[in-house]
This record gives structure tokens, C-alpha cells and sequence, in this order.
């Protein structure tokens, strides 16, 4: 009952003030056709991306994990003519139907998916930082060597936001052997005595269930 009115909120959210349109939707139901996993960020989560790199006036954007581009349409969106985002993806055929749905978006020229293991091509980044904001949604054993590379990447005042670190409450479960858990637990032990940065993490539900993001501001 409690997960059923979670997602009629997330769907009056949507339908009132995030509003959706053809490129978007176009993103999703491809994705879905391509057989990609159904875990792109909600609408209301991808508005939030969007305003986030709009309220800092975000010129450059740096994603780590692509899945359909879903998010990358609504982050590339913020940017101005001359922005930039690049999003790291490992799967060839998800970066090869995020492309064709970035193109449909008409943000082609704004934006761009680059093949590979992220902990190999972040280091090739260096001479194209620094980057305003970074959203970290790829696998979440690796998640605090993101978040590392993402500090060195940015600058003072760029924002970073990891998704999916609740993980249905698991965040908590000191006993837990789940990997994923772990690489999030990992993180939040990192930033207890990370000075670079200061960060918060926020629970969520809705049609993702129960998780939730960490953002974090570099110092």
C-alpha cells in the first residue's frame, strides 16, 4: 500500500510540475525496447539534476554511468549553447542507444557518451577539467574511486551528487556483506573525514522505492 502511494505522488508530481515531452519519453520507452534495465532516475529526480546544474550556473557537467541518457538529457539541458557533458558508460550497447537517444534530444552538439571502464577514462579527463557538476549513477562498488576522481576533477564550488546510497535502508546494516551496500558504506566512511568537501545524503521514496542521493559540495 505504502509503495503504491508513493508512486501515485511521484505521478502527480510529474504530471503537475515536472512535465515530461517527446525526447524524454522517447529516452525511456527505447530504453526499455533495447532491453536496458528499467533504473533511470524518476522524472522528478531528473528535474532536480536539471536545477541543480542551473542553480550553480553549471557549464560543464561530468556523469558517470550513461544507462539510456535518460538523466544526461535532463542535465545537458541546463547547460548553455556552449556547455559540455561528457557521460562515462562501460556497456557498448548502452552507450550505443543513449547516443541515438541524445541525438534525438537534438543535444548532440552539447553532449557526448565516451566507452569505457570510468576508472580508466577518468584519469584521461584531466586536461578537460575542471567540470561544475558531476552525477555519479553506475556500480556502487567502485562508488568512492568516483567520488575521489570527481573531487579532483571539479573545483571549488562544484557539486556532486551519487544516487541510489540508501539501498531500501540497507545504508545502516553494519552486518551487511551485499557489495553494493558496501561501496556505499565505504563512501560515507570516506567523507567522515573527507575535508575537501561538504556533504549531506538525503533518503527518498517513490517509484524507485525507498533509497536516496548524497550531494556534495568541494570546498
Amino acid at each position: 500500500m505504502k509503495n503504491d502511494q508513493w508512486n501515485d505522488v511521484d505521478a502527480y508530481i510529474e504530471e503537475t510540475i515536472v512535465g515530461s515531452d517527446e525526447a524524454l519519453q522517447a529516452a525511456l520507452d527505447t530504453s526499455v525496447a533495447e532491453g536496458l534495465p528499467a533504473i533511470a532516475v524518476s522524472p522528478a529526480q531528473g528535474k532536480f539534476l536539471h536545477l541543480i546544474a542551473r542553480l550553480i550556473h553549471a557549464r560543464s557537467v561530468l556523469e558517470i554511468g550513461t544507462l539510456g541518457a535518460y538523466s544526461t538529457i535532463w542535465l545537458a539541458r541546463a547547460l548553455p549553447n556552449d556547455g559540455r557533458l561528457i557521460s562515462l558508460e562501460v556497456n557498448a550497447h548502452h552507450a550505443d542507444v543513449a547516443r541515438k537517444n541524445i541525438a534525438r534530444a537534438g543535444l548532440s552538439s552539447v553532449a557526448e557518451v565516451r566507452l569505457g571502464a570510468a576508472l580508466e577514462t577518468l584519469p584521461k579527463l584531466r586536461n578537460e577539467a575542471p567540470f561544475d557538476v558531476f552525477f555519479i549513477d553506475a556500480d556502487k562498488v567502485n562508488i568512492p574511486e568516483y567520488f575521489r576522481w570527481s573531487i579532483d576533477l571539479g573545483r571549488s564550488g562544484s557539486v556532486i551528487i551519487v544516487d541510489n546510497v540508501v539501498r531500501d535502508g540497507a545504508l545502516a546494516d553494519p552486518n551487511t556483506k551485499d557489495e553494493a551496500v558496501l561501496g556505499v558504506r565505504r563512501l560515507h566512511e570516506m567523507l567522515r573525514n573527507e575535508p575537501r568537501v561538504t556533504a549531506t545524503t538525503i533518503q527518498t521514496v517513490g517509484m524507485k522505492g525507498y533509497d536516496g542521493f548524497t550531494m556534495a559540495l568541494v570546498n
